[in-house]
């Protein structure tokens, strides 16, 4: 798409693809949708990932303003992770998407 200044501009479905694109940012969002937690938790809840992979999305999703990471000055120090309004938002645009996989599964479990 091209602005009156003549830069391209992604189109709206690719700036949403970029901040949930990969493997685990929908299912992060997913879980965060519950409320506040912790990195042990997001880890337990999310079977497969790896540490280094976990930390990488949520930094990028901390990045796009998607997730909020709250430190508290604790001994041990504690943190906690939470969607911002802005992921709340997105969490409610991707529910569309999550109830037509839910109506075509098992057409699609078939194919794939």
């Amino acid at each position: 798409m091209e602005t009156q200044s003549g830069v391209d501009q992604p189109c709206g479905m690719s700036l949403a693809i970029d901040v949930v694109g990969g493997k685990w940012k929908m299912h992060l969002m997913w879980v965060l949708a519950e409320g506040p937690v912790r990195f042990g938790q997001i880890r337990r809840k999310l079977e497969g990932v790896s540490e280094k992979v976990l930390a990488e999305n949520l930094r990028q999703l901390e990045a796009s303003g998607i997730v909020h990471r709250e430190l508290y000055a604790e001994v041990p120090p504690r943190v906690e992770y939470s969607l911002t309004p802005l992921g709340e938002s997105l969490n409610q645009a991707l529910a569309p998407l999550e109830a037509w996989g839910d109506r075509n599964r098992e057409e699609l479990s078939a194919r794939i």
